[in-house]
């Protein structure tokens, strides 16, 4: 008897957690923004829609919460001066940097040397 009690309930396991006879799919719904008198569409069966109204002023302009100011005590810089310093940072020890800092820092004093000798000559052209 002890034995048939948990044989019973094993066989019967799978009929209880069958699933019901076929239910409805849930109804979609969507949600939209209509603007000034536009009219809002209907809902059918399949689908339930939910109309947000806004004045006919804000229709093409963006979103309120996309129009984030910047804070005051943001600092601000352009991209063309983040570049600028990136490209400075990441220069030292490359070939042609002049710098004390790795092996190929050494190529670009030549360079900069030579470049300063042409500006000082031309100055000098241009003064005479």
């Amino acid at each position: 008897m002890k034995l048939l009690l948990p044989i019973a309930l094993l066989l019967a396991a799978p009929a209880l957690a069958a699933p019901k006879a076929e239910e409805a799919p849930p109804p979609r719904m969507s949600t939209l923004v209509v603007f000034g008198d536009d009219p809002c569409p209907r809902s059918s069966d399949e689908e339930i829609i939910v109309c947000a109204r806004q004045p006919e002023s804000e229709r093409y302009r963006i979103p309120k919460a996309l129009r984030k100011k910047p804070k005051a005590d943001e600092v601000t810089q352009s991209w063309v001066e983040r570049t600028r310093t990136f490209d400075m940072v990441s220069k030292q020890g490359l070939p042609n940097s002049c710098s004390p800092n790795g092996s190929n820092g050494q190529t670009g004093c030549m360079r900069q040397f030579l470049e300063a000798a042409r500006a000082e000559r031309e100055a000098m052209k241009r003064g005479e």
